[in-house]
């Protein structure tokens, strides 16, 4: 139960779908969020994701010490896009180094992933070239 928005909210049901969490509110209303943005739901095996309690304000995952808030299901974002999208389904990538690569801090990245910030059409291709930059590098790797 939560007062989101104005609007208290009470979940009959919680389930999830691949790499969707959904609940399901007692007025009837459908919500779901991508698990992109929550990698330890994602990555945890179903005793894990079962094993959660509600608090006012949103959901708790002991056993991976995961946190998602009522409100959160009301974002407009609930599916990352563009460079968010890029670097949660690819963890391997190091935002860190990319950064430093591009000779751009790395909070500005950060922000970028996480949905915060947006990069302009210039910045954003030039993170992509950079990425694909550091790909060749390692395809032309011989062992």
């Amino acid at each position: 139960m939560s007062s989101t928005m104005g609007t208290e909210v009470k979940v009959r049901q919680l389930w999830f779908d691949e790499d969707k969490i959904f609940i399901l509110t007692e007025d009837g209303r459908e919500l779901w969020q991508s698990l992109l943005w929550y990698s330890r739901l994602l990555y945890a095996n179903a005793e894990q994701r079962n094993s959660y309690h509600f608090s006012y304000s949103g959901i708790h995952w002991p056993d991976v010490d995961e946190d998602i808030s009522f409100e959160s299901f009301f974002y407009d974002k609930r599916e990352p896009a563009g460079i968010s999208r890029l670097f949660l389904t690819h963890p391997e990538l190091n935002a860190s180094a990319v950064a430093r690569k591009m000779g751009i801090q790395q909070s500005l990245l950060a922000a970028y992933i996480r949905g915060t910030k947006k990069p302009s059409k210039e910045r954003e291709n030039a993170i992509i070239t950079t990425v694909k930059q550091i790909g060749e590098g390692l395809a032309a790797v011989e062992v």
